[in-house]
This record gives structure tokens, C-alpha cells and sequence, in this order.
């Protein structure tokens, strides 16, 4: 098929496909996509996502989740050391051994603990389970908090309940009438004041070690008054990688058709415009370049012919053809005797 001169116009057609292209493109690139908990994207485009490193809950007959992929089934342990407690914690989720009777928080929070640690019998939160995983510079960071009560007063009242009856009344200031005009101002004060409650941060660091298998959880340290406890994860999961696309959102191969829709929309509907109004083109020749694609789509055609051709030779019917028109066996020069002979014949006749 060539293009002919003579056709009708196509500039509706064509931008009716155009516009239908570049519709459905953007509305594919319309669509976003909501974060993932415990996933972040930093602002140079790096991808982390920690959800492998969640401790999941076994089934109740004590298989492994479906969902599972490798994840543990138990809970992080941390070892305080020169803190004197233990620590047992989860990633962007609550614990997987739950725990009860927790110091300062209400029962029906016990079951969203992600991080606690055990004194004399007496269970201590310190923060409730989030997901917001955040990329700070290099750094990736997970928050927990609104854990137990914490403080000066709540470690001064530690401090008392762990001494003897001895050592507490002799640290117990004898009151005094300054002390007793002020006890009524002091009491409603600390009343009034809001409880700090003790809160988790979680630092990650890359492990390209594929030999180190689950996250290794480290304690750091606490503030002084024992409400701010940081902690540091060495894994795998926490190296920057590329975010996978998702279905709905745009992806690089979507972004590339969407600049190629562009360009071709401009090229067409310039080149058009330009040959209607300074060329006076009509038909065909109203596209851009119009000698240009007829001479390729033509080289094509011929190139199309030429390859057919000579692939024909190799057909089995052209073959046996060949095998038609040799005559090995001297019936060709038999034939050829008898016409030679008929027309001496008939010149014989034409001479009488």
C-alpha cells in the first residue's frame, strides 16, 4: 500500500487517536499510591522497605504464616547491660509473646506494645506499635511511643520503694512550716502537670552480610530520667534499593510512552498545521515529511518482494520443476528431433 496524493483527509482521524491516546496515558498517570507501613522513600529516590524484618505471630496450631517468607516468629531481644535489664522488642509491630499488667497503660493498649523490659515482676512499655518508618539524610528512623509513665518523681518513687524502711526515713526531709504552707501548692502543681511517658527510637543501619539472617537489635542508651531509650538494627532489609512498581501507579516504561505520546502529537499536529497553511497541502501530503515515510514505506514494500522471491526457489514445487525441465533420459532431444523433422516436412510442401 502507497500513499496516494489523491487520498481523502485524515487530520480528523488522526487527532481522534491522538486524543484517546494521550487520554488514557493520563489518566494512568493520574493514579498515586498510599506509603506502606514500615517502607520509606528518601528524597534522592532510595527505597527501604523492613517489612521481611517483622516478627510475626504463629498460627494457632503452631504453623508458620503463609504470608510468612522467611520472616521470624519471635520476638527481638536486646541485652541492657550496664542498664541491668533486658529489652524485647518488635519491628513496626506489637510483640509476638503478648504481655499483661503493663505499668501505666491501659488494658486495652497492652496488646499494641512493641517494646518493653521486665523489673522485679512489673512489665514497662516503653512505646506503642507504628509504622512510620521515616528517612532522615542517611539515616532511617523508627519512633514508639506513649509508653509507661516516666520521670523524676516516678524514679525518685523507684528509688524509695527499692531502699529499706531505714534508708527511707532518713532520706525523708522532717517537715518544716515552710514546707507545710507550701505542701498544698506543690501537690496540685505536680497533679496538674502532664506525665512523660517513656518512648523508643530505633536507628537502622545497612547489612550487605547475605550470610547474617534475621536483624541484630542493639541498645544504645537512655536519658537520664529514663524516658527516651534508643536502640540500633543492623539488617539487610535496611539498604537502599528501588521502589517495585505497583499496579495503578506510573511507572518509568508509563512515563517513557507518555513523553513519546508528546513528541508525536507535536510533531504531527505541527508538521500538519504548517503544510495546510503555508503549503497548501491537502490529503496525504499534509504530513510532516511526507516524501520522506512514502519512500520508506515503498523501500519496504520492495524489500518485502525481494525476500519473498528469492525464498521461493527453495519452495519444494520449484524443485521438482527443475527436475521437469532436465530430461535425463533424452526425451527432450526426441522431441526436438520430431519438430525439426515436421518442419522440413512442411517447407518440403511449401516449395511443391
Amino acid at each position: 500500500m502507497r500513499f496516494s496524493p489523491g487520498s481523502t483527509s485524515i487530520c480528523p482521524t488522526l487527532l481522534s487517536f491522538l486524543y484517546l491516546t494521550s487520554t488514557s496515558l493520563a489518566a494512568d498517570a493520574d493514579k498515586t499510591t498510599t506509603s506502606t507501613a514500615c517502607t520509606a522513600t528518601s528524597r534522592s529516590g532510595s527505597f527501604f522497605d523492613l517489612r521481611p524484618d517483622i516478627a510475626l505471630k504463629k498460627n494457632p496450631d503452631g504453623s508458620k504464616p503463609s504470608h510468612s517468607n522467611g520472616a521470624p516468629l519471635v520476638d527481638y531481644h536486646a541485652k541492657g547491660f550496664d542498664y541491668g535489664f533486658n529489652f524485647t522488642l518488635n519491628i513496626c509491630a506489637s510483640v509476638v509473646e503478648p504481655v499483661d499488667e503493663v505499668i501505666g497503660v491501659e488494658p486495652s493498649l497492652w496488646k499494641n506494645v512493641s517494646a518493653y523490659y521486665t523489673s522485679k515482676g512489673d512489665v514497662y512499655s516503653l512505646g506503642l506499635e507504628s509504622g512510620a518508618l521515616i528517612s532522615r539524610g542517611k539515616e532511617l528512623v523508627l519512633q514508639y511511643t506513649g509508653g509507661s509513665p516516666c520521670g523524676k518523681k516516678i524514679k525518685r518513687e523507684a528509688d524509695l520503694e527499692s531502699r529499706s524502711p531505714s534508708e527511707r526515713e532518713e532520706d525523708t526531709p522532717k517537715p518544716t512550716k515552710t514546707a507545710a504552707a507550701t505542701k498544698t501548692w506543690k501537690s496540685s502543681k505536680e497533679t496538674d502537670e502532664p506525665k512523660r511517658r517513656k518512648s523508643t527510637t530505633i536507628f537502622f543501619s545497612c547489612d550487605r552480610d547475605a550470610s547474617a539472617g534475621a536483624a541484630q537489635v542493639s541498645f544504645i542508651a537512655t536519658d537520664p530520667e529514663e524516658c527516651s531509650y534508643v536502640f540500633k538494627v543492623k539488617s539487610q532489609h535496611a539498604c537502599a534499593g528501588v521502589e517495585p512498581h505497583k499496579p495503578g501507579s506510573v511507572g518509568p516504561g508509563s512515563i517513557f510512552l507518555i513523553i513519546f505520546a508528546i513528541a508525536v502529537l507535536v510533531y504531527l499536529l505541527g508538521g500538519i498545521f504548517y503544510q495546510r497553511t503555508v503549503a497548501h497541502a491537502r490529503g496525504w501530503k499534509q504530513l510532516p515529511n511526507y516524501s520522506l515515510w512514502a519512500s520508506v514505506w515503498s523501500f519496504t514494500c520492495d524489500l518485502f518482494v525481494m525476500v519473498t522471491s528469492s525464498c521461493a526457489r527453495f519452495l519444494p514445487n520449484r524443485r521438482g520443476y527443475r527436475y521437469i525441465s532436465g530430461s535425463p533420459s533424452g526425451r527432450g532431444r526426441s522431441n526436438r528431433e520430431d519438430e525439426n523433422r515436421l518442419i522440413d516436412q512442411y517447407d518440403e510442401e511449401w516449395e511443391d
